[in-house]
């Protein structure tokens, strides 16, 4: 009977992923977070006033070493639409070159002291490092910790990771 049990209940999950999927939603990431596909999504859409356009939340709990970061952030679409694009261009232009990208990931990861970041094969001479650390720090994804070291705010530390997670699409 458990066997039954088992095999019915992995057939109702299977009916209930093809009905999110008919409703467009898009089908799960194999990486994704077990449980309730979208109870973030569907506590998002409790929380917003009838007739609303709707809103975007990004969220995430993140432990780096002996770091840990707790975000969340929403915006209603209206204000995301209505906001001047163009002010986020140096942001984004910040991130836009993989030098930079594995600045990130690296101090992320635990190096971020520059004399430990110009060690790192292929990312150039010391002057080029400077200036893609001055680079991100310019557009706020390092902050300077001092004694040519760098850290990324607690407070970039999940949007990052979800700016990443979203181009991978």
């Amino acid at each position: 009977m458990a066997d039954v049990e088992r095999r019915l209940a992995a057939l109702e999950a299977q009916v209930a992923e093809l009905l999110d999927r008919s409703r467009g939603r898009p089908e799960p990431a194999a990486a994704e977070v077990p449980g309730d596909t979208f109870w973030a999504l569907d506590g998002l859409k409790q929380r917003l006033p009838e007739g609303s356009g709707g809103a975007v939340l990004y969220t995430g709990a993140v432990r780096l070493g002996d770091e840990h970061y707790d975000w969340q952030y929403g915006r209603t679409v209206d204000a995301v639409l209505d906001a001047d694009w163009t002010e986020l261009a140096g942001t984004l232009t910040a991130l836009a070159h993989p030098v930079r990208l594995r600045l990130l990931r690296e101090i992320l990861g635990g190096r971020r002291g520059t004399a430990e970041l110009a060690e790192i094969e292929g990312l150039g001479t010391s002057g080029q490092l400077h200036h893609h650390l001055r680079q991100l720090t310019a557009a706020g994804w390092l902050r300077s910790a001092g004694r040519g070291r760098y850290a990324v705010p607690a407070e970039r530390v999940v949007p990052l990771l979800a700016i990443l997670t979203a181009a991978r699409r």
